[in-house]
């Protein structure tokens, strides 16, 4: 099982949120792609009850070693006090659509 790249999930209170988290990630080389989603309807408990609200999801596609980077960055641009950020394994893809992932995640190596 192919673990060394995954895909992570973060919610946003709106799309301009989710581009400005989406641009960061992309701009610090800590992710490859991130796709926004709009007209979400989460359902959750928050403060002892049960919440609902309109969301916006990131879909992201980045390399494990990253997380740590992209959990920290996400929390320095998101609003929510407890953001969604959650990874989830790719277990197998196109070796050349891995390979485009390899190439842009470099956090070390910033866009000019």
């Amino acid at each position: 099982m192919n673990t060394r790249y995954i895909i992570v999930l973060v919610t946003a209170k709106d799309k301009k949120e989710a581009e400005k988290i989406s641009r960061g990630l992309l701009e610090a080389k800590l992710i490859a792609c991130a796709n926004i989603i709009e007209g979400v309807q989460s359902l959750f408990w928050w403060q002892g009850k049960i919440d609902s609200s309109q969301e916006v999801l990131l879909v992201t596609k980045t390399k494990k070693i990253l997380f740590k980077k992209i959990i920290a960055l996400v929390k320095s641009l998101h609003s929510y006090q407890t953001p969604e950020i959650i990874a989830l394994p790719i277990v197998a893809g196109s070796k050349d659509y891995l390979k485009w992932i390899d190439e842009n995640c470099h956090p070390e190596r910033r866009s000019s």
